[in-house]
């Protein structure tokens, strides 16, 4: 089972980038998918999060209205396409899968990188946003 990010970079402040998360030794269709984010000195957090069955989903209070997590079945790969982009939200990205214990609902609480249903995780894509 592999998790491959990608799509991090320098970007001003007011930019976009699309960050990709690519799956492989299991299908999209099995689990639930997130970002999560880490900043020096900071802990990680989730960032969003979307269900097996893409009916449910989650942002992070902060990046409601300029983040949106999305899949691509065909690929096997989930995106988050970050709009609007400001200083802080430089950070290490990460990708997880997790399952959830309570129907397909995701919440903060499920969308939290200690929840116990994770499963998989990538490595980080490193995200500048600096003018």
């Amino acid at each position: 089972v592999q998790l491959q990010a990608s799509g991090g970079g320098l970007v001003q402040p007011g930019g976009s980038l699309r960050l990709s998360c690519t799956a492989s030794g299991f299908t999209l269709k099995d689990q639930n998918m997130g970002w999560f984010r880490q900043s020096p000195g900071k802990e990680r957090e989730g960032v969003s999060c979307i269900s097996k069955n893409d009916d449910s989903s989650y942002y992070l209070d902060s990046v409601k209205g300029r983040f949106t997590i999305s899949k691509d079945h065909a690929k096997n790969t989930v995106y988050l396409q970050m709009n609007s982009l400001k200083p802080e939200d430089t950070a290490v990205y990460y990708c997880a899968a997790f399952s959830t214990y309570v129907g397909d609902l995701v919440t903060s609480r499920e969308c939290h990188p200690y929840y116990n249903g994770m499963n998989y995780w990538g490595k980080g894509t490193l995200v500048t946003v600096s003018s």
